[in-house]
């Protein structure tokens, strides 16, 4: 027979703020996080908010959770699947990331952004240029989508 004080115990230890911590260092064990993503995350799991909060907060104090960490490892990541800065820092600002480590991140991975998109479009379509205009515009939407700007692909078909 199980008592009822035994069970409301058990379910406040499911949503207790220990709990939270570790899942959230669970999730950051997999892969970096954003402080923003992790809150969603557990809040989606049933955590009250302010708990969350308050526990994601000590986690950044400890530096077991980094908006910058993450900001580098996401970009490294994405410029080496051949996607732009402007794909980048769309996809960054959805994370909650601030605009400055955004910058920050995307400048020091030091990428020629119009060569990346060359080669891109060398991948895509072969290393011919476009024979028409339809052809070129359907390669530069592609550009587009993958998140160089128009001045990128400008260049890159000079």
């Amino acid at each position: 027979m199980v008592w009822a004080g035994s069970l409301k115990s058990k379910e406040e230890e499911k949503y207790s703020a220990k709990h939270a911590q570790t899942i959230a260092l669970r999730l950051l064990a997999r892969r970096e996080h954003s402080y923003s993503e992790l809150i969603t995350k557990l809040e989606l799991r049933g955590f009250e908010s302010q708990d969350v909060v308050a526990m994601m907060d000590h986690l950044a104090d400890q530096g077991l959770q980094s908006d910058a960490r993450f900001a580098e490892s996401f970009t490294r990541y994405r410029i080496s699947r051949g996607q732009g800065p402007l794909r980048i820092r769309g996809e960054l600002q959805q994370r909650g990331v601030s605009s400055e480590l955004i910058t920050l991140a995307l400048d020091s991975e030091g990428v020629d952004w119009v060569e990346l998109a060359g080669a891109q479009r060398c991948k895509r379509f072969g290393p011919d240029r476009p024979k028409t205009h339809a052809e070129q515009a359907r390669q530069q939407r592609f550009l587009h989508y993958r998140g160089f700007s128009s001045e990128h692909i400008r260049y890159c078909f000079k």
